[in-house]
């Protein structure tokens, strides 16, 4: 037992050293050139993502809480419109229905957007 610990903590050593060992010194690396340069436009800038509906159907409710009223039902078909938002919960107007309430967050939320820089 305690010898395979002891081999385990020196191929993980070895493995952690190897790339230090490996990289090229700082004077070494190559300096961007103007034509090499990432552009001054970065995914960072760009405006964030719609919400959507990852689920099938949330309820929509006329509070911020699971046990409040229930008013409708908000589809993945449905467009609707997000006002404002509370913790978890966002206030929306379904524009399909018409319908005005709170779903919660842990299904109405915006995707992540990848920033491959």
């Amino acid at each position: 037992m305690r010898s395979t610990r002891i081999a385990i903590s020196a191929a993980m050593l070895g493995a952690l050293a190897l790339p230090a060992l490996c990289a090229t010194p700082a004077s070494a690396a190559t300096i961007p050139t103007a034509a090499t340069a990432t552009p001054a436009v970065s995914c960072h800038n760009l405006p964030p993502l719609p919400y959507t509906v990852h689920t099938k159907a949330v309820t929509i409710r006329s509070k911020a809480s699971s046990k409040s009223t229930v008013l409708g039902v908000l589809y993945k078909s449905h467009k609707f419109s997000v006002a404002k938002k509370s913790g978890n919960w966002l206030y929306i107007t379904d524009k399909t229905t018409g319908v005005k309430g709170w779903v919660s967050g842990t299904y109405v939320y915006r995707d992540v957007r990848m920033c491959l820089d």
